[in-house]
């Protein structure tokens, strides 16, 4: 047995053997995987073995689509068959919202260059004859859907990692994991112990028992998961006689449903309402090929929509069911890449849809590790996506939610319930007084909207305007006629000290550094110098800054940064996040609510625009920013959280007189809009330069060094490929949501990243990208975007249209 290796991957599902055919591929040989038992031997051996392409982030969805182009490959390189069935798949929708969603995501496959296709419920009978097509509304097919041998399957991965110069070694359990001084590990198993320099957990099952071992709580949880195989069906065989072909595979929301041909009957699964976690607090580590004691009773209220449905399984016997634990983390992605506050660690773990993400796991994972980037843009499964707050209790829950959901649609204004609220600041109480309708963002309870008296406090949800949609409008008309508050605390926020700060800052950023007393907008990049985060940074004293940026982001960023800190310890990052929170005010009447609670000048000239002060606000110690999201004359006031309460009270009485107005995240969303400011995640990804983003201005390409600096005058000097453009839509009753293809001359030729109401204006807004010399033609109409299936003609904006020219936030 090898007692070195460069890599170490831990676990021989299909996913850890993807991970080790992947590094061979990028050409790291020299790798082992280990596995306590069988290759297969934890949930990989008992799947269904479906995979698809569609998955609600396009990005996540790329990555299923190699997966499955590489079982070709796979089959060819290693000589063992995947068994490969690819038949096409049907989603089948039983109301119009449902309808709505595949009309979406149908969209959103556009510009990833599938060819699904929306057809109607006689259609799909003629694809699926066994479905009671008066149950149905609709469909979307999917040519690119199927099933394959999970055995077969991992065995190719495995084989062809081996010829290509891999080792596995079976039934050797690690037992513990140390780290050692020169940042590699030692891998201690029951057979010896290997030197490592890195280690890869795709522990499967056993995921957060590898964690463990590191100190990490990782959240992931199993779950029981049942499906039923039929005895042989003459309906199936009749199918197959008649078109030549096996049965296509089907997805049935209403029923949570999903099923398949399985030899000459049929494969009928579900993810019941009434689910039931599996080994919630630790799993055996004896658990091998072993399945779970079935609970027919638990699935029954699904099963009856599926032989209501598919009335030939009512005379279907029931040849086996099968019941085995599945592994899910809160939101039901993957958990890939390494992880923060440790060194050579990764993750390729909770990969629930194996044989649809596996091989886009293994891909991004080898790409990273080699390359030091994925390659890709995989932040909906980036291992950093999750903070403390994702404990295991909060990971209980919200897998369990998830998992009840899985076939239902999300609607993009539903907020889920499960496990909240999980974090609160010390106004929240008052702002729920004040008919706030919550929703969590980044485990903090946050405003989004606020209703009135006599109004219902909560979404209904809906694919098109709903009932916030009045309320929103008169919060964005109260900011730009008078004055706003809302509630920041959800930002990111980082102090940065230390003799060395100022030096550091400036090379992990594309902008120049402020003056004291300054604030500066600047992106920071990766070394391809493309967009990896965007930042707000204070100067508040010679050796000390403050900087803001997304919630989302903020473990990976602060993976980023302390990557690169520097060793002599002459610079401090920490991550405050709750330690300050804050309120904004915002509108032509800002400055006078804040003059009334301030004893010094607050004037324009004073207190000018991107100018930052330390000082009381209604006697309270506060950090005050001269800068708006809004667009408009506003601040952002930072104090710490046993401050806030008052500072929230003293800001509404102050602004009385001017009818100050609460707004929430979904008014600021749409007032930034008005100024065609970017946000991360949408507009601001690594996928994009910063001047495809259209942030040119903040990339001082006049400093003589900062990352990314060689790839982003590259990129300056070639001419961007991509513009980034905001357009004014003739939407119906639905703007957009974000993801739909924006179409020129009959062609799909670019995405949408955002949109939604300019209310100041009375249109509808969308952000997105376009190829370059596309960004040029203004006139009316030369662009549609296409809405839950409509195609709305659309016009390029160059101007934003509040304050083209800035005058109100500067004033």
């Amino acid at each position: 047995m090898k007692t070195t290796a460069q890599v170490v991957v831990i676990g021989g599902g299909v996913v850890g053997c993807s991970v080790l055919y992947h590094l061979t591929k990028a050409g790291w040989r020299d790798v082992i995987l280990l596995e306590r038992d069988e290759l297969t031997s934890g949930s990989t051996w008992h799947a269904a073995g479906g995979f698809h392409t569609l998955n609600g982030d396009p990005n996540v969805a790329k990555l299923q689509s190699y997966t499955i182009e590489l079982y070709e490959e796979l089959e060819r390189v290693s000589g063992q068959s995947c068994g490969l069935h690819l038949t096409g798949g049907l989603q089948l929708a039983d109301t119009p919202e449902r309808m709505d969603f595949l009309k979406l995501a149908h969209a959103k496959g556009r510009y990833l260059g599938m060819e699904t296709e929306i057809i109607s419920a006689s259609e799909a009978r003629r694809l699926l004859p066994l479905i009671d097509e008066s149950k149905f509304v609709g469909a979307l097919w999917d040519p690119m859907e199927g099933h394959l041998d999970p055995s077969g399957t991992t065995h190719a991965y495995a084989k062809a990692a081996r010829l290509q110069g891999a080792h596995i070694e079976r039934f050797c359990k690690v037992e513990d994991l140390q780290q050692r001084s020169d940042g590699g590990w030692d891998v201690i198993t029951d057979k010896a112990t290997i030197r490592a320099e890195h280690v890869v957990n795709a522990g499967g099952l056993w995921a957060r028992e590898i964690g463990r071992m590191v100190g990490l709580e990782l959240p992931v949880l199993a779950m029981e998961h049942m499906y039923l195989l039929t005895e042989d069906m003459p309906e199936v065989k009749a199918i197959n006689e008649e078109t030549g072909k096996e049965v296509v595979h089907a997805i049935d929301f209403k029923g949570e449903l999903y099923l398949r041909q399985e030899r000459g009957g049929m494969l009928m699964g579900t993810y019941e309402q009434n689910c039931r976690p599996w080994s919630p607090k630790q799993t055996p580590w004896d658990f091998g090929h072993e399945l779970l004691e079935p609970d027919l009773d638990r699935i029954a209220p699904s099963l009856e929509v599926g032989f209501d449905h598919f009335p030939a399984f009512q005379t279907a016997g029931i040849k086996q069911i099968i019941n085995g634990p599945f592994t899910f983390s809160p939101d039901g992605n993957p958990l890939v890449g390494p992880v923060p506050g440790l060194s050579n660690f990764w993750c390729a773990c909770a990969v629930m849809a194996g044989f649809s993400q596996g091989g886009g796991v293994g891909l991004a994972l080898s790409n990273w590790m080699v390359d030091g980037d994925p390659g890709f843009d995989v932040w909906g499964m980036d291992v950093a996506r999750f903070g403390n707050w994702a404990s295991r209790g909060y990971t209980n829950a919200k897998v369990r939610e998830n998992y009840q959901r899985r076939f239902r649609i999300r609607f993009p204004n539903e907020e889920l319930p499960a496990c909240r609220p999980m974090q609160t600041t010390p106004i929240h109480d008052l702002q729920l007084q004040a008919g706030a309708v919550m929703g969590a963002s980044w485990g903090l309870e946050t405003p989004l909207w606020y209703a009135e008296d006599g109004e219902l406090a909560e979404d209904i949800v809906s694919f098109r305007r709903s009932n916030d949609f009045e309320s929103i409008k008169r919060e964005c008309k109260a900011v730009r006629q008078s004055v706003g508050i809302t509630e920041i605390s959800n930002f990111a926020k980082y102090e940065i000290t230390g003799p060395g700060a100022a030096a550091w800052l400036s090379r992990m950023m594309a902008n120049n550094i402020p003056r004291l007393g300054r604030i500066i907008l600047t992106p920071m990049l990766n070394e391809q110098g493309l967009i990896i985060g965007d930042f707000t940074i204070v100067r508040a004293a010679e050796e000390r800054f403050y900087m803001f940026g997304s919630s989302q982001a903020q473990i990976y960023h602060m993976r980023w940064f302390d990557r690169h800190l520097p060793k002599d310890g002459s610079v401090t990052i920490t991550n405050i996040d709750l330690g300050l929170v804050g309120l904004s005010i915002a509108g032509p009447n800002a400055r006078k609510v804040l003059a009334k609670l301030s004893d010094e000048d607050v004037s324009g000239k004073s207190f000018k625009f991107m100018d930052f002060r330390e000082s009381d606000v209604a006697a309270i110690p506060a950090k005050i920013n001269r800068v708006s999201y809004t667009g408009d004359l506003g601040y952002e006031i930072w104090v710490a959280p046993e401050y806030q309460r008052r500072l929230y009270l003293e800001l509404l009485q102050a602004g009385g007189e001017y009818q100050i107005r609460h707004f929430g995240m979904r008014a600021l969303l749409c007032l930034r809009l008005e100024k065609n400011f970017g946000t991360w995640f949408r507009e601001f990804r690594p996928i994009y330069s910063p001047f495809e983003a259209g942030l040119d201005r903040f990339v001082a390409l006049s400093k003589p060094d900062f990352i990314g600096r060689a790839a982003a005058l590259r990129a300056r000097d070639d001419g961007p490929k991509l513009a980034r453009v905001c357009f004014v839509v003739d939407a119906l009753d639905a703007d957009v949501m974000g993801d739909e293809p924006i179409w020129k001359d009959g062609k799909v030729i670019g995405w949408v990243t955002s949109g939604g109401y300019a209310h100041n204006y009375d249109c509808s807004l969308a952000q997105g990208y376009v190829p370059r010399a596309c960004a040029e033609d203004l006139a009316p109409g030369a662009f549609q975007i296409e809405i839950l299936g409509e195609m709305c003609a659309a016009r390029i904006q160059l101007d934003p249209l509040f304050d083209p020219n800035g005058e109100r936030m500067r004033a």
